[in-house]
This record gives C-alpha cells, structure tokens and sequence, in this order.
C-alpha cells in the first residue's frame, strides 16, 4: 500500500493543476474551525455573523463526523479526506507499536510527521504551485511526507482570537503572488465551555458569542481587503456534544480486572489491549454493562473504517450516549459535574458539527441534508482547482452544495 501511495503521488505531482483563466483572480479558501460548536448551539446565543454568512451561502443540516468523533482525528479527516483508520490519528491519545504514545500536549509527537498519514491540503496545494497558511490546524506544526505549509505557527492557546485573526490577514493583504490560496483559523471556546459546563450554561452562551465575533472579525477583515467576495470562506466544527452527569457512568473497574488491560484511552470510547490470554475474559465482563457497546477491534462497525489502523488496539467498549466511562478511585478524587462530551457514535444527532460557507463556489440561501466530512477534501480541491490526492471521499456527495458554474477539477484514483 505504502509503494502504490507512492507510486501513485509521484504521478500525481506531474499533474497539471487546473489555472485560473488570463486575469482570473487565483481561487482563495478560508477554512474555519468552531471546535465542539454543534450543529444546533445557536439555540444557545445569538450568532448574527455565522447567520449572515449562512443567508448568503449554504447550510447543512448537520455535518457527519468520522468515528471517533474527537478533535484531531476529525480536524485531519477534514483536509485529507481519509476516515483516522487510514490517516492513523485514530484518536487524540493514540499507542502505536513503534512510535510509542501520541498525546494532545506531547507536543514532540504533535510535530512528528510519521504520526500523520495522507496528505493534507495543503501538501496538495503546495504540491501543485500553491501556498497555504494554516494556523493551528492539527497536523500543520509536522513535516508530513516532506512538505510543511508554508506559513504557520506552533500551538499557544493564549493567543487572543484577534490575534490569530491579524495573523490571516497580514498574510492575505500581501500582493497576490504571495498571498497563500488556503489559511485556517481555529477557535476552541465552545469546546473548552462545554466540557466544564451544561450546555444550556451561560458560560456555553458566552462562548458561543465569542466564536462568532471572532468570525465577525475575520469576515470585516476580508471586506477591508476588498476580499469579501473573492474568498471563499467554510465555518465548521468537528463534533457536537452530548451532555453527561456523574450519575451516567460505568466504573470499569467493578466490571473488570484492569491487571487484564493496558488502556490506551478512557472515555467514552475505552481503547485497551488486553494481556495475553485474558482478551476473552476482559471482553467478556465488559459486555455485563448494558452501557457499553463491546468490540475487538475487527469487529467494529464496517461503516467506521476504524480497524484498518495497527494502532487500534484490540478491545473497544463505546459508551452509550450520555454515559461517561472511568473507575471508583478515579471519580472518589473528581465527583464531575453536569458538562457536554464528545467521542460518542457519529450517527448520533449529538455529535453532528457545524457546516456554513459562502463566496463565490456556493450556492446562495440553500440548506442540504446532513454529510460525511470526509467528503470535504473532495471539495476543498475542486475549489482551489487541484487535483486530489487518494483518499476516501465522494465529491458527488457534496456536489449540491456548489453553486452552478462552479471551478471544476481532475479527479485523481482512489486511494490504494
């Protein structure tokens, strides 16, 4: 697989990417990310500039996420357009047998490229001639396959929303030959919010508002630079959350002797490998739990595409909507409190995400039925005008959103 991959990127890179006609302002993509906002959290406070832009533009009803429905699987799936059983960012605290443990705030393994599978966006647009700057997008501080986006910086979660946003617009108010084609900008309030608060919360509503001023601030800045409606601009979310209260747990270890298991993740979705010749034993007591979904890992759902990774360990038990997963001793020392969480079945209404965009691709005043947000690396390069590479999206499933008319582009071969 690895030698067709390969093989086939080396063709791809000979490719001529589609190029704006003579006079043609070059394609622009602004790439927004609401972590945790979910589909429907505008219930939650007044968001005028998001529903601005949705009533120039398209909205989905909700947006899919792949399984497991955490931030940096989903982040990447978004710009490789591979489900994390094939990028291999199958969670956000992952064990591989030879790079050892991947953690949020290892930022070593954050900034080490053999972690992170496919090619990002914007290894595909600087492949064929394009610049990119994504601030703080997962996978953007790594060499990935030998390319790094041209612009970027490393993760500080002190820097002030307006801060991030000069950050894009200083770059997208260079003359256009060095101005990047792809930037980003990531706002995690609604997440944090969420998981310290209940969902109806006014800390949630205080969050809410501050991710669409951000926005706002973004949007204003683009019209300063007479960009407004040159850029197409995506706000997106990688999961919703489903609210959970101390009483909705399972305590593993009254199911289980956790001597059995080495856990590489909690809650809810309790990865673990169990010691040999107890993996019958430990599946077995966690499936007394009539929360818990249990399966070794070739067992899971199909639709998951989850256990293609060497890096899923062996039991799973995914909590039922709602429930948390964790240990006596564990809750004796954090009694928890009524709060949102994520990582639940993606099907779920309560993990679907946040789909917005508007310029000059999308349709106008549209709203389109709920989509995988695998489909999207399919449609980020048609809209670039770059040429895809493998990966496991379906442009067709995502086609309806763009406005007739809109910049088309070779397809490349599904991914080996």
């Amino acid at each position: 697989m690895v030698a067709a991959w390969a093989l086939l990127a080396g063709a791809l890179a000979g490719c001529g990417a589609p190029r704006p006609a003579a006079g043609a302002r070059a394609p622009l993509l602004v790439l927004v990310s609401l972590d945790g906002f979910g589909w429907d959290f505008g219930r939650y406070a007044p968001t005028p500039n998001l529903d601005a832009l949705a009533a120039r533009g398209v909205r989905a009803e909700r947006l899919i996420p792949a399984f497991p429905s955490k931030t940096f699987p989903n982040h990447y799936t978004i710009v490789t357009g591979l489900y994390p059983g094939h990028h291999g960012i199958v969670g956000n605290t992952i064990r591989d047998p030879l790079l050892g443990r991947f953690a949020l705030e290892d930022r070593k393994a954050v900034r080490d490229g053999r972690w992170w599978g496919g090619e990002p966006l914007w290894g595909t647009l600087s492949r064929q001639g394009g610049w990119s700057a994504p601030h703080f997008w997962p996978g953007a501080e790594a060499e990935i396959a030998g390319r790094r986006p041209d612009a970027w910086q490393a993760w500080n979660g002190g820097m002030r929303y307006e801060e991030r946003v000069s950050w894009i617009l200083e770059r997208l108010g260079r003359a256009p030959a060095d101005r990047p084609r792809f930037v980003t900008l990531y706002v995690e309030a609604v997440d944090g919010a969420a998981h310290a608060h209940p969902l109806a919360s006014p800390a949630v509503a205080r969050a809410v508002a501050s991710a669409d001023r951000a926005l706002g601030r973004l949007l204003d800045g683009l019209a300063g630079l007479g960009l407004a409606d040159a850029a197409d601009v995506v706000v997106l979310s990688d999961h919703g959350h489903a609210e959970i209260a101390p009483e909705r747990t399972v305590f593993v270890d009254e199911l289980v002797d956790l001597d059995a298991l080495d856990v590489v993740d909690w809650s809810p979705l309790f990865q673990a490998n169990p010691r040999p010749g107890r993996e019958a034993e430990a599946r077995a007591a966690l499936a007394r739990s009539p929360h818990l979904r249990v399966y070794l890992r070739e067992e899971t759902p199909p639709e998951w595409r989850f256990r293609d990774s060497p890096r899923v360990p062996r039991l799973l038990a995914l909590a039922e909507e709602g429930w948390s997963i964790s240990t006596r001793g564990f809750r004796a020392r954090n009694p928890g409190r009524v709060a949102g969480n994520h990582g639940f079945d993606p099907a779920l209404p309560s993990m679907g995400g946040l789909f917005v965009a508007a310029g000059p691709s999308f349709r106008r005043g549209a709203t389109v039925p709920p989509f995988e947000n695998v489909h999207l690396y399919e449609l980020f390069c048609r809209i670039l005008g770059v040429v895809p590479a493998p990966n496991d999206g379906d442009f067709e499933r995502v086609r309806g959103l763009l406005a007739d008319g809109a910049p088309a582009a070779a397809r490349a071969a599904p991914r080996p």
